[in-house]
């Protein structure tokens, strides 16, 4: 018999776009009931046009992006600038356990939804607002996407190639804070469990991307020097970079660790002559003469094929592996023996292929239960399963564009 985790565990889904959508999709992965609050007056981002290539889909239920960070969740259509729309919430929220939003810090407080108005209804709820900058200090009601969050979190600056631009790698950083947001409801959970105590998680986006830096920071408080743009280049390891295979846009990312891994890479090559100069001798004359390192490595390199490099220099003992394309990891034989690819079956895309979770737990597996919902699919389970409210008085707010 599958069990799940958090089987029993509902949350209240007001999130759109991709960081607060990742995060309920992590904890539905574990058996959550996931009921996701939107309105055709405030469509998802992510349901008109990828947030990735910007490319637009016909209609509001056939986006690839939407389904896959919405997987097992159900889908309600609810007006919340219409006092019946927020009381409507705020029941779905007393049959809760968690409450999940990433709006502009103050706007789910403007509505009525804030967490002094929720925990009247549910004194034990659990609420996570993750917006851009936290709920307090003057930057709080800035405006955010994952953008600025690296750049405000000093990751866009550290990212890119030496004396070019600080790249702000995009939907990365919302997929970081889904994760982080994920973390802390399950342990304002657990702590829910031991002390029957709910309680509001202020979570700022940009601060879970400087978390990622670290020893960047320590670099400056320690020694007044701010680390820069260094491409593919490590502080310690040479080699240590992506380097051009034989054939069209092929590539293989190798890094080297040790001397010992060294001596492994050059036995992998032949042994060339080049490799025995001197300079090369320790990590830290590598990682000196990195650049005629790298031309050597890429001359090398670029007579091979990426697949055949790689498994020769793996069967070494070296770290290698190609950069793989979308079409290279949905045919990769190691993904596919993972079962990293499922296939699910979406009422107007068809059959889909999507991500499996990226775990696998002995006892409580993470699983896929559904392709993600249309827009308001559950609108008459929940109001009239979940909430109790009769056939006709759901036509009557249909009718009044309540529940939209």
């Amino acid at each position: 018999m599958n069990k799940e985790a958090l089987k029993g565990v509902r949350i209240a889904d007001f999130s759109w776009v991709w960081a607060g959508p990742y995060s309920t999709l992590l904890l539905s992965f574990m058996g959550a009931e996931v009921i996701k609050i939107e309105s055709k007056k405030r469509i998802d981002q992510t349901r008109q046009g990828s947030i990735t290539t910007g490319d637009d889909f016909e209609g509001f239920n056939a986006s690839p992006i939407f389904n896959n960070a919405n997987l097992n969740k159900k889908s309600i259509s609810l007006d919340l600038k219409s006092p019946k729309g927020v009381e409507l919430a705020k029941r779905i929220v007393a049959e809760s356990d968690v409450v999940v939003e990433n709006m502009r810090a103050g706007v789910m407080d403007k509505l009525g939804l804030g967490y002094k108005d929720l925990v009247k209804v549910k004194p034990d709820i659990i609420m996570i607002s993750s917006s851009g900058f936290g709920s307090s200090g003057p930057y709080g009601h800035y405006a955010g996407y994952a953008p600025i969050f690296a750049s405000f979190g000093g990751l866009a600056y550290l990212t890119g190639y030496e004396g070019g631009e600080p790249n702000t790698m995009s939907g990365v950083m919302d997929l970081r804070v889904g994760t982080l947001s994920a973390y802390a409801t399950l342990a304002a959970l657990l702590h829910r469990q031991k002390t029957g105590e709910g309680q509001y998680i202020d979570l700022s986006s940009s601060e879970c991307v400087s978390s990622l830096i670290g020893s960047e920071l320590m670099e400056y408080t320690m020694n007044g020097t701010s680390p820069n743009r260094c491409g593919n280049q490590d502080a310690i390891m040479a080699p240590h970079n992506v380097y051009r295979c034989k054939g069209d846009d092929k590539w293989i990312s190798i890094a080297v660790g040790s001397d010992e891994e060294w001596q492994a890479l050059k036995g992998a090559m032949g042994n060339p002559a080049w490799a025995e100069d001197e300079k090369y001798d320790g990590m830290f004359g590598r990682w000196q003469n990195r650049a005629e390192l790298d031309q050597h490595m890429t001359e090398w390199t670029m007579g091979y094929a990426d697949y055949d490099l790689m498994h020769l220099l793996q069967d070494a003992g070296v770290a290698a592996m190609p950069s793989f394309c979308a079409e290279e990891i949905l045919s990769d034989p190691h993904v596919k023996a993972r079962g990293k690819l499922l296939e699910v079956e979406h009422p107007v895309m068809g059959k889909k292929v999507v991500i499996s979770p990226p775990w696998k737990m002995s006892e409580t597996p993470a699983t896929i239960r559904k392709a993600s919902p249309l827009l308001g699919e559950n609108n008459e389970e929940v109001f009239c399963g979940l909430l109790g409210m009769s056939k006709d008085e759901f036509q009557t707010l249909v009718s009044e564009e309540v529940i939209y």
